[in-house]
């Protein structure tokens, strides 16, 4: 098993890109194939000392599920397990999918909401990312001047992608000690 676990919710498969990228970047010997949120338990998330989290935000700011008119189950039905989780040793990083221009009042609002969830279990947030080059009105993932996480607008700014993940997967490494 290597050092880092990447996990992603998804609905039409863009997060599940965004993971697959992140993967090959770092590569086989520190970070394991993605899999989605919706075919592990808790005991598989549990079993890295190091996370990468990924989510896009749906509709007004929803994360991924059934009650969002995903075909399957995926963060929102996941979410209950970190009720139970004691994330104390681990360090977690986060990404975020949203559309600043059709969603500005809720731009990445689902990764805010599972920023909430996995601090709550007393995990080490990493990976911060600057709000700097959105446009947006309001998003719950919003810290001050800087996102909870790695922030990507497929629809908007897909071209900047691989320039911000290489940039924000460096910084996440430093932060791991990888």
């Amino acid at each position: 098993m290597a050092a880092i676990g990447i996990f992603f919710g998804t609905d039409t498969g863009t997060t599940r890109k965004i993971a697959k990228m992140m993967h090959k970047a770092l590569g086989d010997d520190l970070a394991d194939k993605p899999l989605n949120i919706n075919r592990i338990d808790a005991d598989t998330l549990m079993g890295y000392d190091f996370l990468i989290l990924g989510t896009p935000t749906l509709g007004e700011g929803q994360l991924p599920g059934l009650s969002s008119e995903c075909q399957a189950e995926s963060w929102e039905e996941f979410m209950p397990n970190f009720d139970d989780m004691d994330l104390a040793n681990k360090k977690v990083a986060l990404y975020g999918l949203g559309d600043q221009v059709n969603y500005p009042d809720e731009f990445v609002d689902g990764l805010g909401e599972l920023y909430d969830a996995v601090a709550e279990c007393g995990a080490e947030m990493v990976g911060s990312w600057p709000a700097e080059g959105y446009t947006f009105n309001s998003s719950q993932a919003l810290d001050e001047d800087e996102f909870v996480g790695l922030v990507l607008d497929n629809d908007n700014q897909s071209d900047q992608h691989t320039a911000r993940i290489e940039a924000w997967l460096t910084d996440v490494k430093a932060a791991f000690g990888v």
